[in-house]
């Protein structure tokens, strides 16, 4: 295989970095709206519009499923991945920083793991089990703000069990993704996916009575455009290209910056200060992550 061009790497960092981002525009957007399922609404309304860009540019038409089965499956994403987890990030988000919840959601390739072996889809091997056990433990450090043991003593709040229903919501929504994937692209799936999301967040919103687009800070929509451009149709587009010329696998390592950007943009961006025990945990997280993701892919 030739060696992928220094560009490929360079958009697998810019995936990283946008996704490390959308923590602070969602934080953002949390913070200045009573209820903020429109501007989630909005966001993948146009990341969906770009994403058919795309493919009008790529293919010269917008391509979509061919069958219920197809249409099902895409259901199935914008139900888990968009709609349900845009309620817990958002809501999420309203209790908790944003470089807490990334480093929360950063055990989402370990849930993954756990949840495959369980169903017997992947088996399960000492380097992996020991990488889903030390991330559990910095998970549980970082819930907890310092202290692992904060979930015994009931001293967990409602922001992070939010930010834990992210977690759970992303594991669903990949293990659907690889049933859609066998006969979708990921640029379809993903785009009637955010189509279909934007639908149920907007009418939910209508119900909710939530705020004009029209009466938005210009804060706000700037923090929605870059979830829309930057964290969605960018982040998503380049990371597929990283995973075309990488393979899966090796892309997928990168997905480890994602909180180490997010904590050092919400530093920059908000202010926002973590305590040690904190960060702590958030690097047993990553070093577990690698652990069962990178190590166990080559032991297996």
């Amino acid at each position: 295989m030739a060696l992928a061009s220094p560009l490929i790497y360079l958009k697998l960092i810019g995936a990283m970095f946008m996704w490390g981002g959308t923590w602070i525009a969602g934080r953002v957007v949390a913070q200045e709206l009573p209820a903020p399922l429109a501007a989630a609404a909005v966001r993948f309304l146009l990341a969906g519009l770009v994403l058919a860009g795309v493919a009008l540019l790529s293919e010269g038409r917008v391509p979509r499923p061919g069958n219920s089965r197809e249409w099902g499956s895409v259901s199935g994403l914008a139900l888990t991945g968009i709609f349900i987890y845009a309620l817990c990030f958002f809501y999420g988000l309203k209790h908790i920083t944003a470089g807490r919840g990334a480093l929360v959601v950063a055990l989402n390739p370990v849930v993954a793991a756990l949840a495959a072996w369980f169903l017997g889809q992947e088996r399960m091997n000492r380097s992996k089990l020991a990488g889903i056990g030390i991330a559990l433990l910095g998970c549980l450090t970082v819930i907890g703000n310092g202290d692992p043991l904060a979930l015994l003593h009931g001293a967990v709040g409602i922001g992070e069990w939010l930010i834990v229903g992210c977690v759970l919501c992303w594991t669903v929504y990949t293990f659907i993704g690889r049933h859609a994937t066998r006969s979708l692209t990921p640029l379809v799936s993903t785009l009637w996916a955010s189509l279909i999301g934007a639908l149920l967040l907007g009418t939910t919103a209508l119900i909710q009575g939530a705020t004009s687009p029209l009466h938005w800070s210009a804060t706000v929509w700037a923090s929605v455009v870059f979830l829309a451009i930057g964290g969605t149709a960018l982040g998503f587009t380049w990371f597929a290209a990283g995973v075309k010329a990488l393979g899966a696998a090796k892309a997928s390592a990168f997905v480890n910056l994602v909180p180490v950007f997010a904590v050092l943009q919400a530093a920059l961006l908000l202010g926002e200060h973590l305590e040690t025990a904190v960060l702590g945990g958030g690097l047993l997280v990553i070093v577990g992550v690698w652990l069962t993701t990178h190590i166990s892919e080559r032991t297996a």
